[in-house]
């Protein structure tokens, strides 16, 4: 079976670039996903009801990988990416914040300052709160806040405003000449009555009426292979047993973890630990040598949970990269659905936005299907762990009383930057300003791994856009 693109993954990237292809009639896209497809009523049940994280041991439509969360002493916790149509994006809570322009000048790259970037957030979108610029109307992806707080966030936001922090009512409005200020505001959410409108429903699955485009799923692609220095097939194990799939451009967004992986495995990362593991080397990148995550501490409050609604329906952010997340419930309650459980308590998350630690992913084995090495290494920079406990002071002090006991590590779960992008010449990078792989034809990478600095904001919006935006280049080359 041969294409003019392929494309593993269906996440967040994956299905944007899959809709923004396939509107040209005359190229054959293919997309193979290692998870199920939409028809599945269990499936279909689970990633479009918002007010859970179908995330826990039972879920049919997630991939669970061990990781190290901290070194002295070894934190160990388990972090959740999508398998299924739609990717993280069909399983997350909803939160659907920009990157600021900050971030994207900051990165210094052709074709993506924020004036390069913003055409693209606001085709993905359609802002039900805000017209005008610089919000979308006609993109298909619904985004709302919520209007009236209760329970635990409206408890959070009266204590916020009441330590001197001003309402923010846009935390999407942000412009280059004029940045946001620090303060408390509504979280901008792709969530429409309780359901969730993620990329995979909103971009792939109305396309798939097209005859030139096709979705492989419980398919695991197991390696591209790459002949005099271009890409030019993958194989693959399918409901069917073996394929091998052929095409002028294959295209990972397969996800952070996902995209590095498979790149490693075809023979294009760090050279030595390849040889190690007995696979020729085609390409002697960087593969998840320098990955960043967002970093949290949580504090259960003794607030009173809020049924019936999202995860996280406002933050609170600060002048020096935090962010203070209210969590409307525990985090059994967000993966069960329910509310009921007096045990089940809120919390707060206090997130560093902009880490100075950097962790790795490193293939544990040659076979596809034995999860890589994972390591957030969060404790590796003194400044990132002050920040993070001068954060929780800040926690305390709004929350008062109400906190239960110490803070503990967890993870945002919003790991990137396996597969950075970069100027010619970057020897960080492993991908260019146009996302092609360095050193190998006819292969790229749009999706978490190819973000150089990780967002301000979670990164998924982000994502969304840099599928929107890649297909630009992809369509040309």
């Amino acid at each position: 079976m041969h294409s003019d693109v392929l494309i593993v993954g269906s996440g967040s990237a994956g299905s944007v670039l899959a809709e923004r292809l396939s509107a040209d009639d005359r190229c054959r896209v293919t997309v193979v996903e290692t998870g199920p497809g939409p028809g599945d009523p269990r499936v279909h049940r689970q990633i479009t009801d918002a007010l859970r994280l179908p995330i826990g041991p039972a879920s049919s439509v997630v991939r669970h990988y061990p990781t190290t969360l901290t070194d002295a002493p070894l934190r160990y916790t388990q972090i959740m990416r999508g398998a299924v149509v739609g990717g993280s994006g069909a399983i997350n809570g909803g939160y659907f914040c920009r990157a600021l322009p900050s971030d994207m000048d900051g990165w210094g790259l052709d074709g993506w300052s924020w004036d390069d970037v913003l055409p693209h957030f606001t085709a993905i979108e359609n802002d039900l709160d805000f017209d005008g610029p610089p919000h979308g109307s006609e993109g298909p992806i619904t985004v709302r806040r919520v209007a009236e707080f209760d329970g635990c966030t409206a408890a959070f936001v009266r204590s916020a405003e009441a330590a001197g922090f001003a309402w923010i009512s846009d935390l999407n409005g942000s412009a280059a000449d004029r940045p946001l200020p620090p303060g408390v505001g509504a979280v901008p959410l792709n969530i429409d009555g309780g359901t969730r409108v993620g990329p995979g429903g909103a971009f792939l699955v109305p396309a798939l009426r097209r005859p030139n485009l096709t979705l492989l799923t419980d398919t695991l692609v197991r390696r591209i292979q790459i002949a005099d220095g271009r890409a030019v097939a993958l194989d693959c194990r399918g409901p069917g047993g073996d394929l091998t799939l052929t095409a002028d451009r294959i295209v990972l967004s397969a996800g952070a973890i996902g995209s590095a992986q498979l790149l490693m495995l075809s023979g294009v990362g760090p050279a030595q630990a390849l040889q190690s593991l007995g696979i020729p080397v085609e390409a002697d990148l960087p593969v998840g040598v320098d990955t960043v995550d967002h970093p949290e501490w949580v504090l259960p409050v003794s607030w009173p949970p809020t049924h019936g609604v999202p995860p996280l329906e406002a933050v609170l952010t600060t002048a020096d990269g935090l962010e203070i997340r209210p969590y409307t419930a525990g985090f059994g309650a967000m993966m069960s659905g329910r509310r009921d459980d007096p045990t089940d308590q809120p919390h707060l998350g206090v997130t560093l936005m902009r880490p100075l630690s950097r962790g790795r992913v490193a293939l544990a084995s040659t076979d596809p299907r034995v999860v890589p090495i994972i390591e957030h290494r969060y404790d590796s920079e003194p400044a990132d762990v002050d920040l993070l406990r001068s954060g929780t002071e800040l926690a305390r002090e709004i929350a008062g009383d109400t906190v239960q006991s110490r803070a503990s590590w967890a993870t945002s779960q919003h790991l990137c930057g396996t597969a950075r992008m970069g100027r010619d010449g970057d020897p960080a990078a492993v991908v260019d300003s146009r996302c092609r792989v360095h050193g190998i034809e006819g292969l790229w990478v749009v999706d978490g791994s190819i973000l150089p600095a990780i967002t301000s904001r979670g990164p998924h919006a982000t994502i969304v856009m840099a599928g929107h935006r890649a297909a630009e280049f992809i369509s040309s080359a």
